[in-house]
C-alpha cells in the first residue's frame, strides 16, 4: 500500500507548520553570555554537520509537506563557507516562498549584496546594546560593534527589508537602553524586537567577570511600560515575518517595536508554526524542550523521500501543546548556539 502525504504538517492541536529554521553550523565568532559557555569548544566535526546537499533534500521533502518559509541560522551562519550558494539552491525549490536569515551582522558588510542576489529576502541582526564597552561584556570580548552597525547599514542598503534588530533584554545588563532602542524606531526607522531572556543550561550564562544571569529575566510588560511612559500608547503594526513576534509602533514612526515573550506570554505556544533543524540534522519541534528526531543517520543510510516525509509527520504529531517553563522544566541537552534560536 502506498502512503499518500498531504501537503500540510498539522499537529494534534490544529497548529499548521509552514516555517523551518535551519542551523547550518553550530560555530560562532561571538561568545555571547546568554548563548554559549565562555570556554565552550565542543563544536561538531565537519563529518557530523549536514552537507548543503542533505539540507536541500530535507527542504525539498519539507516543501512537499507545506513548508514554505525558511530561516537560516547558526551559530553564526556566515562563518560557514558558501552560504549564498545554499540560499540559491533552496530558493529554486518549488514551494519555497521566502528565505530569511538571523545573523550577528559582523560579516554582513561583506556578504549582503551576494546574499540578496542569491535570493535572501530579509535579515534579522542581533544587537543587545548600543554601548561599546557593554557590547564587549555581552559578547565576552569577541566581535565588533562597529562591524555589526556596518552590517545593518549594508543590509538596509541592498534591500534586505525590513531589517530586524533582536535585543535580548536583561535586567541589570542592558535594561537601561530600552528607550534608546525605541528612539531608533522613531528617528531611524529601525525595526527592534525585544526578546525575553530564556532559561538554558546554567553554565552558559556566565559573563566575562564570572557573574551569572540570575535575576536578569525582564518581562515584556516592564519593557512596554517604560516605552509607553515616554512615547504614549503603542499602536499595532504590520511587519512581515513568520515567527512569534507581536509588533507595535510609536504613532507616526516608520519603524516598529516587537516583542518575543516566550516566558511571560500565556498563549505564546498556541500560534507556533515552526520546526527547527540543527546543524547535525536533528529535527526539533520546540526550542524550549529537548524532544528531537534524528534525520542525518537515516539520510546517510538510504532513506527514501517517503520515509523522510514520515519522520516529519511523526515529529509534528508528537509535538507537545506548550513548553513547560512554568513548571520549571528547561532545556538541558543543548545551548542556544547549538539550536539556532
Amino acid at each position: 500500500m502506498t502512503t499518500v502525504f498531504l501537503p500540510v504538517l498539522q499537529d494534534r492541536f490544529q497548529r499548521v507548520h509552514k516555517y523551518l529554521r535551519i542551523s547550518v553550523t553550530d560555530r560562532c565568532n561571538f561568545r555571547c553570555l546568554y548563548c554559549m559557555p565562555a570556554d565552550f569548544n565542543g563544536f561538531l566535526p565537519r563529518s557530523q554537520v549536514l552537507t548543503f546537499e542533505e539540507i536541500a533534500r530535507i527542504v525539498r521533502v519539507a516543501a512537499g509537506l507545506g513548508i514554505s518559509k525558511l530561516k537560516i541560522t547558526g551559530g553564526e551562519p556566515l562563518v560557514r563557507r558558501e552560504v549564498p550558494a545554499l540560499i540559491r539552491s533552496l530558493h529554486s525549490i518549488p514551494g519555497v516562498e521566502e528565505i530569511t536569515m538571523t545573523t550577528n551582522g559582523v560579516l554582513l558588510g561583506r556578504y549582503a549584496q551576494e546574499l540578496k542576489d542569491a535570493g535572501l529576502d530579509r535579515v534579522t541582526i542581533s544587537l543587545d546594546t548600543l554601548k561599546p564597552e557593554r557590547f564587549d561584556r555581552i559578547a565576552r570580548g569577541t566581535g565588533s560593534r562597529q562591524d555589526v552597525l556596518a552590517g545593518i547599514a549594508a543590509a538596509r542598503a541592498v534591500g534586505l527589508d525590513p531589517v530586524k534588530i533582536n535585543v535580548v533584554s536583561m535586567r541589570g545588563v542592558n535594561d537601561d537602553e530600552v528607550l534608546d532602542f525605541a528612539r531608533l524606531t522613531v528617528e531611524e526607522g529601525w525595526h527592534v524586537r525585544f526578546i525575553e531572556l530564556m532559561p538554558f543550561p546554567e553554565e552558559q550564562n556566565q559573563d566575562c567577570h564570572g557573574g551569572g544571569l540570575d535575576g536578569a529575566y525582564l518581562p515584556e510588560a516592564e519593557i512596554r511600560t517604560a516605552i509607553e511612559a515616554s512615547y504614549g500608547s503603542l499602536e499595532p503594526a504590520e511587519v512581515p515575518g513568520n515567527g512569534p513576534a507581536r509588533y507595535f509602533r510609536v504613532p507616526g514612526s516608520a519603524g516598529s517595536i516587537g516583542f518575543i515573550s516566550a516566558v511571560s506570554e500565556e498563549h505564546f505556544c498556541a500560534r507556533c508554526n515552526r520546526l527547527r533543524l540543527t546543524a547535525e540534522g536533528k529535527l526539533r519541534p520546540c526550542l524550549l524542550q529537548d524532544d528531537e528526531v534524528d534525520l542525518r543517520a537515516p539520510l546517510r543510510s538510504g532513506i527514501s523521500d517517503t520515509q523522510l516525509a514520515q519522520l516529519f509527520q511523526d515529529t509534528v504529531e508528537g509535538k507537545r501543546e506548550s513548553h513547560r517553563l512554568g513548571l520549571g522544566v528547561t532545556p538541558q541537552l543543548r545551548h542556544m548556539s547549538q539550536i539556532g534560536g
